[in-house]
């Protein structure tokens, strides 16, 4: 990559990581109906006019062989439309190589990761040639010990698929279903067709099922307990048209939605922005609760209360005890629409434990003065208040409570169902709050299909928590509980995994590693050298978005319309689309008519459209033809008046027993029978606050403070680490730790500074960060820096700042069994020996032979 200094551009990364939340933009220039009707004042930043221009990769050879179609070779000369998880863009081909993109021109702040997306075609890290790991290619199965050491060896196609076929024929025959383990988390591709997950889903299907996971590394515990609590894990958010007009207090609880709805499980039109530009002119007050200030914050000039992270509960039950011993608690709410609050009542109380949870026990539990917390609860309960909550806390030992609590709170204000109050879920994800069109959902490739073979018994259980892999891995044949039931893991042997990064995802990152070379074979298909594919037997190169045709949603929340995803360049090197390498598998599986249904990918494609577009037809929307949407490349639904003014439970607040939740009493449960009736250590009948096991208040002098990791703006996941925008945020080519400046003068420390963070369970290489933007005795890692583990003088560390590496492998409670990413307890300290360099962007060591 371009030799830039990372430590000057550290040094200002506070001021610019502001300056892009809401980028400054150009005035409209086309008429908004084009779109849909959105109000005038939310409409700055249609037609942006700014442009990116990739960085030149160095030391990238297009042309080295003959053996595959000439990575130049001219498909789609001139601007063409795409789409991507942060944003549409307009690419621009000379010569058959990408030469820039172009951001949507009715995008309301374009992302300037879109820049690095550019690059990636033509990344140092991409997947050039299906390869075999040499040890595996000789000896197989029996060569696992050296997974994640070896040198690749180049191969055939013919050579992958078929010894990868073969694999997975042997594991079905023999162990069957129980034995495989599929998954490609990681929001691979936002395509309808070239999904990582729906591929490998279907597939695997076909040939009789495989082990899988339940929810997601992202809310695993919120996904949980919500069913408990209102009927369903995301209830639908008011809209911010609403929140404008009756909000009267905000409150970013663990809220950071200015960098995490820059993405969007499908294709993203941000239009959230306008929203977010209208509330900071109205001047709405509101409130951050975060150890650390977040860009959002740092826009809206957000009264921040920095809780010890893993503390929200305590905070919250000391709110609620100054509510109820004031009469400021809604108990005509709590009596109508709430179910349990007198057992809730006992807790808060001290009836239950003998402990009241007043302010003054909360302030030394989370560092947040009494009289502070006395005045938030007293602002909140007297005006309009909307708390929007963020999945951050709630990926922390005990984060099924947190969810939990905060639904419990905004039942105490009183205010769930009225015009701009209550609580939101998804504030922070894809654009949620915007108005919901009126279009039709397009579905794209069924991922599961049944059996099309014999099947042999299943000896395990098939749902698996997400974040068992290693425990699973480690444990075949183990029983847990699980949600009030027994859970089984399987003995597995091979391992599918299409896009996405375990390496990234997962806690205690050196325990995975340990644990990643038990299955017998590891197949990986993927376009970059992640540490996932790093650490597998054979390695299939897949497409980008860019070189192959597919077709999305815009706004996964908000379904804002459909967009082309059309291919704008050849395959690099030998790579192929997801489609095409699910189809050659399922070909040497016996299985290719039942995958394919005999429709190629552009089939499948005007497929999606036209089952959308009949659907469409039924509620009276009327769409054009295939190929007219094709040339255009885009087309958007309307938005209805009754959907722009939606407010969050108000049917249920009209009426209870009409509008009933999908709980045990139809009301919202903040105490559950059921949930008790568990008997778990780790999660009553009610929300409680427990301490986690490292924190704040489990401070030593080897490892005296507390992390947390939150999620970058720079990528989403480890998803484009290795490009430019990326980088561009590291100091000295390693991810950044943040650090109050009175922990960093103890240490003698300064900004720029390689560091090591350590813990018990390992440490890592970072780049120093000091700002007062984070709370004394606290430091943060953002998510998703790949791993890469080396032996140094310190033993053996990850030397690029992988979070996960600090992170603790404990299960949230025995209810979701969920990932812990910001719990544990750790010292920085200079490094002062020879800096290691950083070379996971770099080819893995390779045999240059083709067999």
């Amino acid at each position: 990559m371009t030799n830039i200094s990372r430590r000057h551009l550290f040094k200002t990364a506070t001021a610019a990581g502001l300056a892009v939340g809401i980028p400054a933009t150009q005035k409209a220039q086309a008429q908004v109906s084009d779109i849909r009707k959105i109000p005038k004042e939310f409409t700055a930043g249609l037609q942006s006019k700014m442009v990116y221009e990739p960085v030149p990769a160095a030391g990238i050879d297009l042309n080295t062989t003959g053996t595959f179609e000439q990575a130049a070779s001219i498909l789609n000369e001139g601007e063409s439309i795409n789409a991507s998880h942060w944003g549409i863009m307009r690419t621009v081909v000379q010569g058959g190589r990408i030469t820039r993109v172009k951001p949507f021109e009715f995008d309301y702040a374009p992302s300037f990761v879109l820049e690095g997306l550019a690059e990636l075609p033509y990344s140092e890290a991409r997947i050039h040639y299906p390869m075999v790991r040499e040890s595996y290619l000789k000896d197989g199965p029996a060569s696992r010990e050296r997974r994640g050491e070896d040198r690749f060896v180049r191969v055939s196609w013919e050579t992958a698929l078929d010894l990868a076929a073969k694999e997975i024929q042997r594991v079905y025959d023999t162990y069957g279903p129980s034995g495989v383990y599929g998954s490609s988390y990681g929001w691979k591709s936002t395509g309808k067709l070239n999904q990582a997950t729906v591929i490998v889903n279907r597939l695997l299907n076909l040939m009789g099922g495989f082990s899988r996971r339940r929810n997601s590394y992202s809310q695993a515990a919120h996904a949980s307990i919500m069913p408990y609590v209102v009927g369903t894990s995301n209830p639908r958010m008011t809209t911010y048209e609403v929140i404008l007009k009756h909000t009267e207090r905000i409150v970013f609880w663990a809220c950071n939605p200015l960098v995490t709805a820059d993405v969007n499980a499908a294709t993203p039109l941000h239009n959230h922005a306008g929203y977010f530009r209208a509330l900071k002119k109205k001047g709405i007050k509101t409130y951050s609760v975060n150890p650390l200030v977040t860009d959002t914050a740092a826009y809206m000039d957000s009264e921040w209360i920095a809780p010890n992270p893993g503390t929200d509960c305590a905070l919250m039950a000391a709110m609620m005890y100054e509510l109820e011993v004031t009469g400021k608690a809604d108990h005509a709410f709590l009596a109508k629409y709430c179910s349990g609050w007198e057992e809730m009542k006992k807790y808060l109380l001290g009836e239950e434990d003998g402990v009241k949870k007043t302010p003054e026990w909360a302030a030394e539990i989370t560092g947040v003065p009494a009289q502070k917390i006395r005045a938030f609860a007293q602002d909140l309960a007297a005006h309009r208040t909307m708390i929007m909550f963020g999945y951050g806390m709630q990926r922390a030992q005990y984060g099924e409570q947190t969810s939990w609590m905060v639904v419990t709170l905004a039942a105490v204000l009183g205010q769930i169902g009225l015009p701009g109050g209550g609580f939101g879920t998804r504030y922070q994800s894809a654009s949620a709050g915007s108005p919901v069109s009126n279009g039709p959902i397009m579905s794209g490739l069924p991922g599961s299909p049944k059996p099309v073979r014999p099947v042999l018994p299943w000896k395990s259980t098939k749902l698996l928590p997400v974040a068992a892999i290693t425990e699973v891995l480690e444990r075949p044949g183990a029983t847990v509980d699980f949600d009030g039931q027994k859970c089984t893991y399987p003995d597995i042997h091979l391992v599918m995994w299409g896009g996405g990064n375990p390496f990234c995802h997962h806690p205690d990152t050196f325990r995975l590693e340990r644990a990643w070379k038990k299955p017998d074979t590891v197949i990986v298909a993927d376009y970059v050298w992640s540490a996932t594919a790093r650490h597998a037997d054979i390695v299939l190169p897949a497409c980008t978005t860019f070189e192959h045709n597919d077709i999305t949603n815009i706004g996964a929340e908000t379904n804002d319309g459909l967009v082309a995803m059309k291919q704008v360049i050849k395959p690099q090197y030998e790579s192929r689309s997801d489609y095409w390498i699910g189809t050659q598998l399922a070909k040497r599986l016996g299985i290719e008519e039942a995958f394919t249904e005999g429709r190629t990918e552009m089939q499948w494609i005007e497929k999606f459209y036209n089952d959308c577009r009949n659907n469409g037809a039924r509620k009276g929307i009327v769409m054009p033809e295939f190929k007219d949407f094709w040339e255009k490349g885009y087309l958007f639904f309307e938005v209805e008046e009754k959907d722009r003014e939606f407010v969050s439970f108000k049917t249920f607040r009209e009426d209870p027993k009409a509008n009933s939740l999908g709980t045990e009493s139809g009301l919202i449960q903040i105490y559950s029978p059921k949930l008790a009736s568990y008997g778990y250590d780790d999660c009553k009948g009610h929300p409680s606050y427990f301490e986690p096991i490292e924190g704040t208040a489990k401070a030593t002098k080897e490892y005296p403070l507390a992390f947390v990791s939150p999620k970058s703006r720079y990528r989403m996941h480890s998803q484009l680490d290795n490009v430019n925008t990326a980088r561009r945020g590291s100091v000295e080519e390693r991810e950044p730790v943040w650090m109050n400046p009175a922990d960093a003068q103890v240490r003698g420390l300064k900004n720029g500074d390689v560091v090591l963070v350590k813990c018990r369970r390992g440490a890592c290489l970072c780049g120093l960060q000091v700002s007062d933007r984070i709370k004394p005795g606290v430091v943060s890692i953002q998510h998703g820096a790949w791993f890469e583990p080396e032996n140094t003088p310190a033993g053996r560390i990850d030397v690029h700042g992988n979070a996960n590496t600090i992170a603790i492998d404990v299960i949230t409670s025995k209810i979701a069994r969920g990932n812990v990413s910001s719990t544990g307890n750790v010292e920085v300290s200079l490094w002062k020996d020879e800096v290691p360099p950083v070379r996971i962007f770099n080819q893995p060591r390779r045999v240059n032979a083709v067999k």
